[in-house]
C-alpha cells in the first residue's frame, strides 16, 4: 500500500469549494492501492461556513491531522488574511514531523489557499518525496490585469506579484500538476519549461451519488423559497464576478424578452443566485443583482452572498424547479458544482462560452441544456438563444431530465480517483 500525503487546508465540516477533490476521493484510493493521511486545518482557524453533514460522507478510518493557523484578526494587521498565510508555519512544524517519521511516497496539495504549496520543494529537498499540486483555479491569475480597477480584487497588485513570485520558485521543481481545466497547465507550460505535457494530467471534480444518498435521510428545510405552482423557482448556487456579466447579462435580457412575448409566464419566475462571493458572511459585494436592474428585472432577482452549509444548497437544488448556471469568459473556467447538478435531477440551463468543457459534457450526458457566447458578443445577441431554450424548458417542467447516466460515469468521483491514481503511478514511475 503506498502512503499519500493530502494538504487540504478547507477539510469538513469547512464548506469550501476546494476540499472536493480530497473528500471525494478518501473513499476510494485505499481500493486503488494508495492510504492518504489528511493535514487540514482546525475549523476554528478557517473563515468559512461549516456543514457537520459533510463528514459523514468521510470514510471513518480516515486519518486526518487538524492543525492550527493564526488567527486572521492578528495578521490582517499586517494585511494577511488568506488562509494559506496563516498556517504555513504550523505545516511547516507539523508535516516536518511527520515526513521525518513515516515513509510517504507522495505529497499532493489539493487547494486553493496557494501559498502553502511553496512548502513542496522545501519537503521535497529536505525529504526526498515527490509533490503534485491540484491546480483547482489559478495561483497567479492575469485575468484582472487589463481589467479596471473597480473590477480587480482588494489589494490586487500586491497579491498578484506575491502570487507571481511564489508561483515561480515552486512550479520550477513540482513534479506533476493535477488540473481542472487544459489552460492551466497550458498556461503554466508556458511560464515555466519544466512543466512538459507528460507531468499534467486533466481531472474535474467527480460527481459524488453519496452526498445525494445523505441528503434524502438528512431531512433538510431548504430556507430560500417554499414549492409552489405558481411560481417557478430558479436557483444557481455558486461564485459569481464581474467575469460572468455576459452569461448573467444574456440571462436576464432574456427574461426581459419573455415578459414582453409571453408576460404570463415569465412573470411567474423566480431566481435566487446563492453563495456568489468568496468573502466572510456578511461582507461579500454583490454582482448579479446590479444586472438585474440594469435589465428593469430587479424585483424578480435575489442575490445572497453568503454561502449555504453544502447539503443545505444541495436541497435548494433539489427543490428548484429550473437549474441555471452562467459561465465565465475566461475560456479556462469550469463549473466546479456542475455534477451536482446534473445528479440533483432537475431541469437545467447553462450559459457557457463556447470553448468551455462544460458544453460537450453536457452534450453526451444529455443532462441539461447548453447556450453557447463568444466573448465578443453582447449579452442580449446571447440572450436570443437564452429565451428560445428557456421558454422550451418552462413549458415542459416539471420533468426529469432524459440523463445518459452511462455517458456521466466517466465524470463520476470513482472515475475521477482512478485518474488521479493512474496520474501518482505515472509521476512516481510504477
Amino acid at each position: 500500500m503506498k502512503k499519500i500525503l493530502i494538504i487540504s487546508p478547507n477539510f469538513p465540516p469547512v464548506n469550501a469549494a476546494d476540499m472536493h477533490r480530497a473528500r471525494q476521493s478518501l473513499r476510494y484510493l485505499p481500493e486503488m492501492g494508495w492510504q492518504a493521511t489528511v493535514v487540514a486545518v482546525d475549523p476554528r482557524f478557517v473563515e468559512m461556513s461549516q456543514d457537520p453533514l459533510l463528514n459523514e460522507t468521510i470514510p471513518s478510518d480516515t486519518e486526518v491531522i487538524r492543525i492550527r493557523a493564526f488567527h486572521p484578526q492578528t495578521t490582517r494587521r499586517f494585511g494577511l488574511g488568506n488562509l494559506g498565510y496563516r498556517s504555513m508555519w504550523f505545516y511547516l512544524k507539523t508535516c516536518n514531523r511527520l515526513l521525518s517519521k513515516t515513509k510517504y511516497d507522495l505529497i499532493y496539495f489539493t487547494t486553493t489557499a496557494f501559498p502553502v504549496m511553496v512548502l513542496g520543494r522545501y519537503w521535497k529537498r529536505k525529504f526526498g518525496v515527490p509533490f503534485i499540486i491540484d491546480m483547482q483555479d489559478p495561483w497567479r491569475n492575469d485575468f484582472y490585469l487589463d481589467k479596471p480597477k473597480h473590477e480587480r480584487p482588494p489589494k490586487f497588485f500586491f497579491a498578484y506579484n506575491m502570487d507571481k513570485f511564489m508561483e515561480a520558485w515552486t512550479m520550477r521543481k513540482v513534479d506533476g500538476i493535477v488540473s481542472v481545466s487544459a489552460g492551466y497547465p497550458e498556461t503554466l507550460s508556458k511560464r515555466y519549461p519544466n512543466i512538459r505535457p507528460e507531468i499534467c494530467t486533466v481531472i474535474p471534480f467527480g460527481g459524488a451519488p453519496v452526498d445525494f444518498e445523505v441528503l434524502g435521510s438528512a431531512g433538510i428545510k431548504n430556507p430560500l423559497f417554499q414549492p409552489s405552482a405558481e411560481t417557478i423557482h430558479l436557483v444557481y448556487i455558486g461564485r459569481g464576478g464581474h467575469d460572468m456579466a455576459l452569461a448573467v447579462g444574456a440571462i436576464f435580457s432574456a427574461v426581459k424578452s419573455g415578459l414582453q412575448s409571453a408576460p404570463q409566464l415569465f412573470s411567474r419566475l423566480r431566481f435566487f443566485f446563492v453563495g456568489t462571493s468568496y468573502a466572510a458572511d456578511g461582507q461579500g459585494q454583490k454582482t448579479i443583482e446590479p444586472i438585474a436592474v440594469r435589465y428593469g428585472i430587479e424585483n424578480q432577482v435575489t442575490e445572497i452572498t453568503d454561502r449555504l452549509p453544502y447539503f443545505t444548497a444541495l436541497q435548494a437544488l433539489h427543490d428548484a424547479d429550473l437549474l441555471v448556471i452562467p459561465g465565465s469568459t475566461d475560456t479556462h473556467y469550469t463549473a466546479s458544482k456542475l455534477y451536482p447538478y446534473i445528479l440533483a435531477k432537475r431541469p437545467l440551463l447553462a450559459v457557457f462560452n463556447e470553448n468551455s468543457s462544460v458544453v460537450d459534457i453536457l452534450a453526451k450526458t444529455r443532462a441539461g441544456t447548453c447556450v453557447t457566447f463568444r466573448n465578443e458578443d453582447p449579452p442580449e445577441t446571447t440572450g436570443i438563444g437564452v429565451l428560445a431554450a428557456m421558454k422550451d424548458l418552462l413549458e415542459k417542467i416539471p420533468f426529469v431530465p432524459d440523463t445518459d447516466w452511462n455517458a456521466f460515469e466517466p465524470y463520476s468521483a470513482r472515475e475521477a480517483t482512478r485518474k488521479q491514481v493512474t496520474f501518482f503511478n505515472q509521476i512516481l514511475g510504477l
